[in-house]
């Protein structure tokens, strides 16, 4: 017995849309003028008005040749429509924000201690909560691996420290200081700070394969400023086997100055080096138009640095940020 009483009250249910022809009507009192606003013939929005009275069971306008007044019933229910018709604006909004909402894998190298620093720890965070469709997977690079990640397609962006493989596409994201690692019964921990000069003896950490001779010259800083070349020794794939040929006292190394913090270890030790290049670090990617959640990466990495800087951005204004790759 209760459907059809559902049935008959459902059909009385008028739609937001008429709803809205409705306001507009009230707003202007002339059929015309409201038609003209809503796209739509006069004949039209009269029989719309029709139908909602018929829904409603209540005449809702005065209708003349010379104007358009509306009803105590019409009056009553404007408020009632305004606050309706809101709602379901907002409701579709919502909707709205959930249908744009990026979804899918994304996978994010990152080089040595990258995915612990804050810029990176912030742009995920972010990602995430802009994106929570996202599936987020952060995978450790080696030396060797930056090379090639990228191009392989391993991953689909990467935070690394340049100077970067040819190719890619970067965003700055911040500049700081280096120091040197030695080992930690070297003379020269207690003189710190020092000078490249002073290093010149010392034999540095070597990488593994020539495509990484160009970044691994801009760490090592070879040639020296007086033109003399480095002298290398043992080869490193990754920071634990560099880490452990400096503890051993084989080689030295240059490393950014939050390798205090990130790699501290038995047997070495850091010291200033008053005349090393600041360095920087990066977010990298190939370009990939048809990658939404790389796209949402860019687009909430950069609002991030917008707000935000870091390392010696941070501390000082006056140092001019490398521009980004476009």
């Amino acid at each position: 017995m209760g459907r059809p009483e559902q049935a008959r009250s459902a059909s009385r249910e008028p739609s937001v849309r008429q709803l809205r022809q409705f306001l507009v009507l009230a707003e202007e009192l002339h059929f015309g003028r409201a038609a003209q606003r809503l796209f739509l013939s006069q004949p039209a929005l009269s029989q719309q008005i029709r139908a909602l009275e018929e829904r409603l069971g209540v005449d809702l306008v005065r209708r003349s040749s010379r104007r358009v007044e509306l009803t105590a019933a019409g009056e009553a229910l404007v408020p009632e429509a305004r606050e309706l018709v809101a709602a379901m604006a907002r409701l579709q909004g919502v909707a709205d924000s959930y249908l744009r909402q990026t979804r899918g894998r994304l996978r994010i190298g990152a080089i040595g201690g990258e995915a612990f620093m804050p810029y990176v720890i912030d742009i995920l965070a972010e990602l995430s909560a802009r994106h929570p469709g996202i599936d987020v997977e952060v995978r450790s690079l080696d030396f060797v691996e930056q090379v090639y990640a990228l191009p392989r397609g391993d991953v689909d962006a990467a935070f690394l420290r340049p100077p970067l493989p040819p190719g890619l596409r970067s965003l700055h994201l911040s500049t700081e200081p280096r120091v040197v690692c030695l080992p930690a019964d070297d003379p020269l921990v207690d003189r710190g700070p020092l000078t490249l000069a002073q290093l010149s003896d010392r034999v540095v950490v070597d990488v593994p394969i020539p495509e990484l001779r160009q970044w691994w010259d801009f760490w090592t800083i070879n040639p020296r400023p007086d033109g003399s070349a480095v002298r290398y020794g043992p080869t490193a794939g990754d920071m634990d086997a560099l880490l452990s040929a400096v503890a051993r006292g084989q080689a030295i190394a240059f490393l950014p100055a939050e390798a205090r913090r990130d790699y501290s270890r038995r047997g070495i030790a850091y010291v200033d080096v008053t005349d090393l290049p600041l360095t920087t670090a990066a977010l990298a990617w190939l370009p990939n138009p048809d990658h939404a959640a790389l796209t949402a990466l860019l687009q909430v990495a950069r609002a991030v640095l917008q707000r935000n800087s870091y390392g010696v951005d941070h501390a000082d204004p006056s140092v001019k940020r490398p521009s980004a790759s476009r």
